[in-house]
């Protein structure tokens, strides 16, 4: 990272968010593998807070509580509010960053006095709020009173871990700078405090998605033709949003230096929250899980056996090597992520042919009960080929909702529950965590065996799928509408062979468009030879490295920078 004097680093970094050691969504995976770059810039500088939820029948599996100098005095000693507490340790990820969690509980005593002095000085509207909007500010709330804490203790890194290069003797003049970093509305509430209690610290805010943009989405309303005539907070009443929107909206407006992920976020916010982002800080990734070599080939023979198995004991038909095995997966929202789409591009394939024949695998968790019991005992029968396919040949594990799941009921009404050649779709409903009962391999494990990736999503502020796929070598598609294939379509050419991507242009009217060309994207994969596809695995592989922390940390070094420099000037 560059130490000029153009760029000001901060001494000490609090990074708070709800996925800090208690992995959710996409935000873990951000936080997760930029703390090793962190690491390596300001070593041990960054302190990020998250959530207690866990019991000690339930511990986090990816947090150590430990001795950290000076915050393990002063954990011992800290006058918090009663029912908060805090432990403190380290993320069990690359760069073990130090980590604080906090229990929060004690927070909702004091919840309608809170929300009263936020109305009074940041006007958040918190009359209307439901589901988990107190859980969310009773967090934030927390954190930043657990921040207070921490400077007032005088909490301070050792002189040489603060000095500047060149700089010598005693740190009289030296300004001692620190930054409050949180991550969405969730936090936003901490955000407010800092800024209401501690005018010294600089604060960063980063909307990974706006809370209004996600709902009018989800609510099937066009967002991108017209956005240009949606008001933020008129949507936020009709879509009864009015609570995390306004705090959202707040902490965007209060903060020091406000963020977001794409530039496709960023008019998002500009027109919704209606403060343009100052920076945008697109999301970097560390591929070090990815084998190499003979482990390599290995763990992609192991999976492709996995998929190749379970399709074969589904359908009754043996699926060999020469099988393409196509996959999507993330969160389970059918509309925003594409997966209407996918179910569609497959049934195209169906009816218009490939190369190869063809698995389609939906791996999205959903209401997921047990693993089903009749493909598990052909499973463990160690036969390929049954004769017969299984009653409902499409999906691995039982469903709570098998009548209102909208993944599987697009499956049957396609007709994909009759077997026929050409063109499979598995849907997997469950988390990959390597004991499902049926695949029994983690996500990344399965990752590995694919053949290609579809991402055809209609909301997608960054999209870790497709990077985390090209960190494997598999090739993707994607649309205009994701962040990343935003970045993809202004960093490289658009086609396979020069970066193992095809972004697919996406909008509110073009949806059988789509359809027809992530079609024709996957007939050109299947009918590729192995050389062709080697080159365009390659060249998967240096997109991902492109989109490194090593690269994109830069632009958190110009969002703290600004962040400082306002605060040094209130100072």
């Amino acid at each position: 990272m560059d130490n000029s004097s153009a760029t000001l680093l901060p001494d000490l970094l609090f990074e708070v968010s709800w996925e800090v050691c208690n992995k959710i969504g996409g935000i873990y995976t951000v936080l997760s593998t930029k703390a090793k770059t962190l690491q390596k810039i300001i070593k041990d500088r960054t302190v990020f807070i998250g959530p207690d939820v866990w019991t000690s029948d339930n511990p986090s599996p990816w947090f150590a509580e430990c001795s950290v100098p000076g915050l393990t005095e002063w954990a011992a000693g800290a006058s918090l509010p009663d029912g908060v507490s805090v432990r403190v340790g380290r993320w069990e990820v690359p760069g073990r960053p130090i980590a604080v969690l906090v229990k929060f509980d004690g927070m909702y005593a004091e919840k309608d006095s809170f929300y009263g002095e936020m109305w009074e000085r940041f006007g958040v509207d918190s009359l209307h709020a439901y589901g988990d909007y107190d859980e969310g500010c009773a967090f934030g709330h927390a954190s930043g009173v657990v921040i207070e804490s921490i400077l007032a203790s005088g909490y301070r890194l050792p002189a040489e871990a603060i000095r500047k290069p060149g700089q010598r003797g005693r740190l009289k003049k030296y300004k001692f700078d620190v930054v409050a970093h949180f991550d969405e509305w969730t936090t936003g509430m901490g955000l407010l405090y800092v800024k209401w209690k501690l005018p010294s610290v600089a604060t960063a805010f980063t909307t990974h998605a706006t809370s209004i943009g996600r709902s009018i989405c989800g609510n099937n309303k066009p967002l991108y033709d017209q956005m240009a005539n949606y008001n933020g907070d008129q949507m936020a009443r009709e879509l009864n949003m009015e609570a995390k929107h306004s705090l959202e909206k707040a902490a965007a407006h209060q903060a020091d230096v406000f963020t977001t992920v794409s530039e496709i976020t960023a008019r998002e916010c500009e027109q919704l929250l209606e403060r343009r982002p100052d920076v945008v800080t697109p999301n970097g990734f560390e591929k070090n899980f990815v084998p190499s070599g003979k482990k390599f080939d290995e763990a992609r023979a192991k999976a492709r056996q996995a998929m190749l198995s379970a399709a074969s004991a589904l359908t009754g038909t043996e699926h060999d090597d020469r099988t393409m095995i196509v996959v999507t997966s993330g969160r389970c929202e059918y509309r925003n992520k594409g997966i209407d789409i996918f179910l569609d591009v497959a049934d195209r394939l169906r009816h218009t042919g490939a190369e190869r024949n063809v698995i389609a695998y939906v791996m999205v968790p959903a209401w997921s009960r047990d693993a089903r019991e009749d493909l598990r005992a052909r499973l463990d029968s160690g036969e390929t080929a049954f004769g017969q396919a299984l009653c409902e040949p499409v999906i691995t594990h039982n469903l709570n909702n098998p009548d209102t799941d909208p993944v599987i009921c697009r499956i049957r009404q396609l007709g994909f529950c009759q077997p026929a050649p050409g063109v499979a779709v598995i849907y997997v409903p469950c988390y990959l965590n390597g004991t499902d009962g049926i695949l029994d391999l983690s996500y990344y494990d399965l990752l590995i065996g694919a053949d290609a990736t579809v991402f055809p999503s209609y909301y997608e502020p960054w999209g870790y799928t497709p990077l985390e796929s090209v960190a494997f070598g598999v090739p993707t598609v994607t649309t205009s509408l994701s962040g990343f294939g935003q970045w993809v379509l202004g960093a490289f050419e658009n086609y396979f062979d020069e970066c193992g991507v095809n972004v697919i242009g996406r909008g509110d009217s073009n949806y059988q468009d789509v359809v027809a060309n992530i079609a024709n994207s996957l007939r050109y994969l299947a009918s590729s030879d192995s050389k062709d596809l080697k080159r365009i695995s390659t060249a998967a592989r240096r997109t991902a490295d492109a989109a490194s922390w090593t690269n994109f940390i830069r632009y958190y070094e110009q969002a703290y920078t600004i962040g400082i420099a306002k605060a040094r000037a209130r100072k």
